[in-house]
């Protein structure tokens, strides 16, 4: 879910701002509409593959802590056992009861490494094909948000109803998006749909001022 949002948000905003400022300089709406569909298929390439290798990333570090884990274990049990202990006496826990659950952990090496991994470091094994789905997610939702203000100018005519439409539609959906984003996170209604419309209008409305402005 959190790499829909991110694809459908840079989707709605950057095709959006483009397709603002190039209504103030391009003759056609045929001229648009190709620069759009080549920003979003470049735009999806772009943050597939950054959403990909993020995601590689995220399961090399935990791979690379783990392998540390496992030699500080090997190296310094002793050191590695008072941390276990520190941690279970964070919960309340002392005396044998401290002592039973301490032993009981680290009686596995793995068991041991895993308990470190999750309640030392805070993090969480990454799951094997999580890049390539993080990848296809973001790439994916990208084309979806671009098509929304791009549509109106493979539709119609004139620019100047054309961007009026996409202004529309856009808004529509960065509403629609800023409520859902709000209810996924937990952030206040209004707030994060103004933040989400305002930003979207921003772009639009610095890419439409600088094509008028140097044509």
């Amino acid at each position: 879910m959190r790499d829909a949002v991110l694809g459908v948000a840079d989707g709605l905003t950057v095709p959006f701002a483009l397709a603002a400022g190039l209504s103030a300089a391009a003759t056609s709406n045929d001229v648009i509409v190709i620069a759009g569909i080549a920003e979003i298929a470049a735009g999806a390439i772009a943050m597939g593959l950054g959403g990909y290798l993020s995601a590689q990333s995220q399961r090399q570090h935990y791979h690379s802590e783990r392998s540390r884990e496992e030699r500080e274990i090997e190296l310094a049990p002793e050191t590695e056992l008072d941390e276990v202990r520190e941690i279970f006496r964070s919960y309340g826990l002392d005396g044998r009861t401290l002592e039973v659950v301490t032993q009981s952990v680290t009686r596995d090496k793995n068991t041991w490494v895993d308990f470190m991994m999750k309640f030392e470091l805070g993090l969480e094994e990454p799951l094997e094909r999580r890049a390539a789905v993080s990848g296809m997610t973001i790439a994916t939702a990208y084309v979806v948000g671009g098509l929304i203000p791009l549509l109106p100018y493979v539709t119609m005519d004139g620019r100047g109803a054309a961007l009026w439409f996409s202004t529309v539609a856009t808004s529509i959906a960065l509403t629609v998006f800023g409520l859902i984003k709000a209810r996924l996170s937990g952030a206040p209604l209004l707030r994060s749909t103004l933040q989400t419309v305002i930003v979207g209008a921003l772009a639009a409305f610095v890419a439409y001022g600088l094509a008028k402005a140097l044509t």
